[in-house]
């Protein structure tokens, strides 16, 4: 069974850059080139199941989850007269909290990381 693109090809494409991981290192994963990788994402190319489960795996979702991600139930952007955005909560999902925990956590290890370092740096 293959899976119609461009849906699940953006819905991906949110997905991957929710986890902060790049087209090539997904390619790298799936054991294909970026560009291949790169057509999934922009619907010009169809998703086999194989591909799908793999990509599921490495985004550490099902494809249930994937194929339910609602982008706008998370953010509705809106613009006021001068043209600057400003955003509305519209509600999470569990698994979508768990994405957000989760690139937080990490950035918050980074940060930790990066001052243990300038403070070495600055002793020395």
């Amino acid at each position: 069974m293959d899976f119609p693109l461009p849906h699940i090809g953006q819905k991906i494409k949110k997905l991957r850059e929710l986890k902060n991981l790049t087209q090539s290192h997904m390619a790298e994963e799936m054991g294909i080139s970026q560009s291949a990788y790169s057509k999934i994402e922009l619907g010009e190319t169809e998703v086999s199941y194989n591909k799908l489960n793999r990509i599921a795996e490495i985004l550490g979702m099902s494809i249930d989850e994937i194929s339910t991600f609602n982008e706008q139930m998370i953010f509705n952007v809106m613009h006021n007269q001068t043209g600057n955005g400003f955003v509305v909560y519209k509600g999470v999902s569990e698994n979508e909290k768990r994405l957000y925990e989760e690139q937080i956590a990490q950035l918050k290890s980074e940060n930790d990381y990066l001052k243990r370092v300038l403070d070495k740096m600055l002793k020395d």
